[in-house]
């Protein structure tokens, strides 16, 4: 009985958690807001500087991943361990393929003198500079979140593989999919909000 009111706890204390990063990440979408509405043709200018492909493309990858990751919860809950291991190995590879992509795309607007405090973006329009400031802002945030999200699917993989994490026993996993869950969902803002801006 105390183990479930621990993991009830548990459960809540992440619960609160994922509210304090959506109120991070959407004080940082009002900003977004505030600017683009000073400077909507510059913030345009700026999302086609944009690698859409990419951006799509990982798109994809953290919505495929999000599935999967919801899926090896299913397994484990199902005693399929196997299955579970191969979900999280697969959602941990999506997220090493979304990183490799973000690496590019900065490394492509590095090497164009496209970066904070560049001498294009300083001697440039003040618009594409904030543009480019929130891009590198919140990109590099989420690319944060990302890792940590990697991180912890790897422990609930470890958690598995040595028989820790079980069908009666998954708080883990459960929160780890939380986490999951929520850095898929800012990329779902985050892509409009810089790739597709007009």
């Amino acid at each position: 009985m105390s183990s479930r009111i621990d993991e009830t706890g548990i459960k809540i204390g992440m619960w609160l958690f994922l509210y304090s990063e959506i109120i991070l990440f959407g004080g940082l979408f009002v900003l977004y807001a505030v600017y683009f509405y000073e400077y909507a043709e510059f913030f345009a200018l700026g999302g086609k500087e944009l690698d859409r492909i990419i951006g799509a493309v990982n798109t994809v990858v953290l919505l495929v991943s999000s599935f999967t990751v919801a899926a090896s919860i299913t397994a484990i809950q199902r005693d399929a361990r196997k299955q579970t291991i191969g979900l999280l190995i697969f959602s941990i590879f999506c997220g090493f393929i979304f990183l490799v992509n973000k690496y590019f795309e900065w490394g492509a607007k590095i090497h164009h003198d496209i970066y904070p405090n560049s001498d294009t973006l300083v001697n440039g329009e003040p618009g594409l500079n904030i543009f480019f400031g929130l891009y590198y802002v919140i990109t590099g945030l989420h690319g944060l979140h990302v890792i940590i999200g990697m991180v912890l699917l790897t422990i609930s993989l470890v958690l598995v593989l040595t028989g820790k994490l079980t069908s009666s026993r998954f708080v883990m996993l459960d929160n780890s999919g939380l986490y999951w869950h929520l850095v898929d969902l800012i990329w779902i803002f985050v892509f409009p909000l810089f790739y597709l801006v007009l």
